[in-house]
């Protein structure tokens, strides 16, 4: 057991009923490549945790298996306290409910105009909800990431800013208690970047959810993190708050805020 797992063992034994999501030696593969091979973590109640490491250390593949699109090989995922293994198809789907994700592409319907995005998720999970109801959901969730004037564009007439905070919207319309954030400032400029990072701080602040962010850049990673775990060779290497990393002994760790 690496120091940092060490670390994180003694925080959830010491805090057990904060901790929403919890990974104990969780394990996948694809074929021969074994990409997450023993990772330990948790993530606590109304925290944002980012995970850094470099590209193709499995960071994606980790919060993909959270939500339920990827299967893990072995180990334990915990969600809310219960162990996904141990639950029926209803309860799985009751659990993933209550989890939202932020895909790297907004994963948008370019068919469909913004407004029909939003409605999308709230017609298949809250099928008696009234119209008006509906819709003073809708307004709300676009004035919360300022795109009041874009409710009947369609998604090729926003800029790619705008498309991520159309993606965030849709996520939280449900109102989710975890949210996972895959490379959200990705492909965007610094300023738009830093608005995406505020926004998440902003969700944070605003809904109490607890958020796992994967992400290259560091600035959004600074902004955003109360906590950091760096993944390598398919476990977790290090922990700690962005101050502790950063003065960091291990120039591998020390690189990534350079």
């Amino acid at each position: 057991m690496t120091d940092s797992e060490k670390k994180i063992k003694s925080s959830i034994d010491n805090n057990p009923e904060e901790i929403v999501v919890e990974m104990q030696h969780l394990k996948k593969s694809f074929g021969d490549n074994d990409v997450l091979k023993d990772i330990n973590l948790f993530i606590k109640k109304g925290e944002n945790l980012v995970i850094l490491g470099q590209s193709g250390t499995g960071k994606s593949v980790l919060i993909k298996c959270i939500v339920g699109l990827i299967e893990i090989d072995n180990g334990k995922l915990i969600i809310f306290g219960k162990d996904i293994s141990e639950l029926k198809q209803k309860e799985l789907i009751k659990i993933y409910r209550r989890i939202g994700f932020l895909f790297q592409s907004g994963a948008l319907y370019d068919s469909m105009s913004v407004r029909e995005n939003l409605e999308f998720p709230l017609r298949r999970q809250k099928d008696s909800m009234k119209k008006e109801e509906l819709d003073n959901l809708i307004q709300e969730a676009l004035h919360e990431v300022g795109l009041d004037e874009a409710i009947d564009k369609t998604p090729s007439e926003l800029s790619g800013g705008m498309r991520k905070r159309l993606g965030l919207a849709r996520t939280l319309i449900l109102r989710p208690e975890i949210m996972l954030y895959d490379e959200p400032t990705t492909g965007l400029d610094p300023i738009t970047s830093k608005e995406i990072s505020n926004l998440i701080i902003a969700v944070q602040e605003k809904y109490h959810t607890s958020s796992i962010i994967i992400t290259h850049d560091i600035e959004c990673a600074r902004l955003t993190a109360n906590r950091i775990i760096v993944l390598k060779d398919g476990v977790c290497a290090a922990e700690g708050s962005f101050e502790e990393l950063e003065k960091s002994t291990d120039p591998w760790i020390r690189s990534f805020f350079e």
